[in-house]
């Protein structure tokens, strides 16, 4: 007996240590390899909504790749087959961006993004995909402790996914280069092999094909029926999709960097560790007294931006119990481990399906993130799975009580009228509390009023657009408002337009103000005798409005709906008015720049931002010298780096230190002079090979020495955006 336990505890490590292992490479590469093609496809927020795509698609074939081993193959081929395709997969490391590939920006983004990381990445990740399913089906067989239900071993899977997500930004990013991460990452591969081999000997050394049924599941069946396959698969699409849309909305705003996308996929991670147990606390019953809560957060960010770090956090919080529940509900409703397989594979087909609807599906059928508040919608169906006594009763009183949120909308109530839009929508929400606490019993009643309420709001409190579209690279809204025409990309404004200049030669507003610093140095005799000027970001073309008739203006944008909108004079007039004969360069401003090895600039823009997103590539030593090679010898770099929630002065810093370049900054704060209508506070860093280049910027009281370096410069292989963070 003592041998027996011995044994068996010999096997819970090896088949743990190894579903562990195989997890946290698994997804350690996705951060890591998404990292490394930032630079050349951009950092949109899409592009780790794409990366997520290509993972959940090759999983499915990985699982189903188990699950067709499983059910035809005797365990001993089973170990040949899978050991021969990991001796495959080491000719595909170290990880790498292939040279054959190159971005083509009259080609679908979606689309090559997708066969980019195919060709990297593919074949590593595809046998790294089946291992999971597979793990589990050998100690199934291998006789040891709970081999009849090895459920458990899925919660390791995930701890050890989890322990990667967090690992990459949190430590080996800030630590290590993307280089010697994607080292470390390929010895962890080679080491993986021999343990899927003890695994796989285990099994066969053992061989048990039929084992009982486990008490703790479900009664098993010799055939898995078309509704339990729906259910599965709609409870595993309901967790991915949202995380995406969260992952999306957060990462519009505070920039497309590892820790960003990690975030919301750890904690997607982290509810199979607390849920996929049988003695797990976290039951169905008790995570559905917190689903309203959580359901009615994200109901109330459908339609107010998240624009803080505390809505982010609170977005995320709601996310996490909503998954922690669909999770339970989908543990609950496993089949037995003879169909351990079956099961897996439709988990990854419905996660796979969240991907598709908000990579592929959304952005053609959608002018606006609207997957997000379909997605949430949704959601309240977990709400059934704890079947309502009197449903069409529920319903009705949720519309009933609707009314009775509405009254702080009403403007005609005299305590109402003089309430803030954010006053107004927390007296709903504590109203919309307070219901709940008196109709607790009746959980889907204050979800039913929040719905008509947030609703109403939606259609009749959101200003008119003029414009909404979007495209890969983000939100576009162009609305009017108090005589302002604006343009929005994502939730930060990126220029206007006076309605009553419409067909005239119109005055930049906000950022590109005459007074502020971007204008001011433009405005230079220095620049003033500039013959050559390239601005990487064209917007709504504002700044063609500083050209003059002597000078040769070009513009670099990376998304073409971006040049639709600047180039329809029924949008915007900038274009129209100032900037005709303005040369347009569609693409990745680096990727063009490195091909136009003749092209010299006297001044370079650096003016590239969707919403408050970081471009990280557009910000690293190997940009910045191929921006040098750009300029003639008395060029000037004009950096803009207003942001919210970063200081890029801090890395700018470094670069200046590095290259031996004279750097100049002027901040101008809301605290300097109070700002008319259409102004606005910003920050631009100037760098020059001399003070010389620098003109009158240089002895300018504005324009003040950038402070000495605080933090690493940023390179392709090694760019710390927290470090940055305000």
């Amino acid at each position: 007996m003592v041998v027996s336990r011995q044994r068996g505890g010999l096997m819970v490590l090896l088949f743990t240590v190894t579903i562990f292992t195989s997890a946290l490479l698994l997804f350690f590469v996705q951060p890591l390899y998404t990292r490394m093609v930032l630079p050349q496809i951009g950092g949109a927020a899409a592009v780790w909504t794409t990366a997520m795509l290509f993972f959940q698609t090759v999983l499915i074939g990985g699982y189903l790749y188990a699950h067709l081993m499983n059910r035809h193959l005797p365990v001993n081929l089973q170990i040949v087959v899978h050991i021969a395709l990991v001796l495959l997969a080491l000719t595909a490391l170290p990880l790498a961006v292939p040279d054959s590939w190159a971005y083509d920006p009259a080609q679908p983004v979606v689309t090559q993004t997708l066969w980019l990381y195919a060709l990297g990445v593919g074949l590593p990740f595809a046998v790294l995909s089946a291992n999971a399913p597979l793990i589990q089906s050998w100690y199934r067989r291998s006789g040891g402790p709970s081999a009849d239900d090895p459920y458990f071993l899925y919660a390791a899977s995930n701890l050890g996914s989890l322990v990667a997500l967090l690992a990459f930004p949190l430590v080996a990013e800030p630590l290590f280069g993307v280089s010697a991460i994607s080292v470390g990452w390929s010895v962890g591969f080679v080491i993986l092999g021999p343990m899927l081999l003890l695994s796989g000997l285990a099994a066969r050394g053992s061989a048990m094909p039929d084992l009982p049924a486990s008490p703790t599941t479900l009664p098993p069946t010799d055939r898995i029926t078309p509704q339990q396959l729906a259910l599965w698969a709609f409870l595993a699409f309901l967790p991915s999709s949202l995380m995406l849309c969260v992952t999306t909305k957060i990462s519009t705003d505070l920039g497309s960097f590892p820790l960003v996308w990690v975030i919301p996929l750890a904690l997607y991670l982290l509810t199979f560790v607390l849920v996929f147990s049988v003695k797990s606390p976290l039951t169905a019953g008790r995570l559905q007294l917190v689903l309203p809560f959580a359901l009615i957060t994200l109901i109330y960010f459908t339609f107010k931006p998240a624009g803080t770090l505390t809505g982010f956090a609170a977005m995320l919080v709601a996310f996490f119990i909503i998954a922690l529940a669909a999770h339970r509900i989908l543990f609950d409703a496993r089949p037995d481990a003879r169909h351990l397989t079956v099961f897996y594979l439709t988990m990854s087909i419905g996660g796979a399906l969240g991907g598709v609807f908000n990579s592929i599906v959304a952005p053609i059928v959608f002018d606006r993130l609207t997957e997000y508040p379909v997605t949430v919608g949704l959601c309240i169906f977990l709400l059934l799975a704890e079947r309502s006594r009197n449903l069409p009763r529920e319903l009705a009183m949720g519309l009933v009580l609707s009314l009775f949120l509405l009254l702080p909308l009403l403007d005609f109530v005299p305590v109402v009228r003089d309430l803030t839009v954010d006053q107004r929508v927390i007296a709903m929400l504590l109203l919309l509390a307070l219901a709940y606490l008196l109709l607790y019993r009746q959980r889907l009643v204050p979800v039913m009023a929040a719905i008509s309420v947030m609703g109403i709001w939606g259609v009749f409190g959101r200003e008119d657009a003029v414009l909404y579209d979007r495209s890969f690279f983000g939100l576009h809204i162009v609305a009017d408002d108090e005589g302002l025409r604006r343009y929005s990309n994502g939730t930060t404004i990126h220029g206007a337009q006076w309605l009553n200049e419409r067909g005239q030669r119109p005055t930049p507003l906000y950022y590109y103000h005459p007074n502020g610093p971007l204008a001011q140095a433009l405005a230079t005799p220095r620049a003033a005798s500039a013959k050559e000027i390239g601005v990487i970001g064209l917007g709504i073309g504002a700044m063609t409005c500083y050209s003059r008739p002597d000078q040769d203006w070009h513009f670099y944008e990376i998304d073409q709906k971006v040049v639709d909108i600047a180039r329809d004079p029924d949008l915007f007039d900038f274009m129209a008015q100032c900037g005709q004969d303005v040369q347009l360069h569609l693409g990745d401003a680096r990727i063009v720049l490195q091909g136009q090895t003749d092209q010299k600039y006297d001044i370079l823009v650096i003016d590239a931002y969707s919403s408050d997103a970081i471009p990280v590539h557009l910000a690293t030593l190997e940009a910045a010298q191929l921006y040098m090679d750009r300029l003639n010898d008395g060029g000037l770099l004009l950096f803009h780096i207003s942001n919210r929630f970063y200081d890029l002065s801090l890395p700018l810093s470094g670069l200046a230190q590095e290259l031996g370049l004279e750097a100049r900054i002027w901040n101008r704060g809301s605290s300097d002079t109070p700002f008319a209508e259409g102004d606005t506070a910003s920050a631009v860093v100037a760098l020059a090979r001399s003070s010389e280049a620098l003109g009158e910027l240089a002895t300018d009281p504005r324009w003040v020495p950038l402070g000495a370096p605080q933090i690493p410069f940023w390179t392709d292989d090694h760019a710390d955006l927290l470090s940055a963070l305000r």
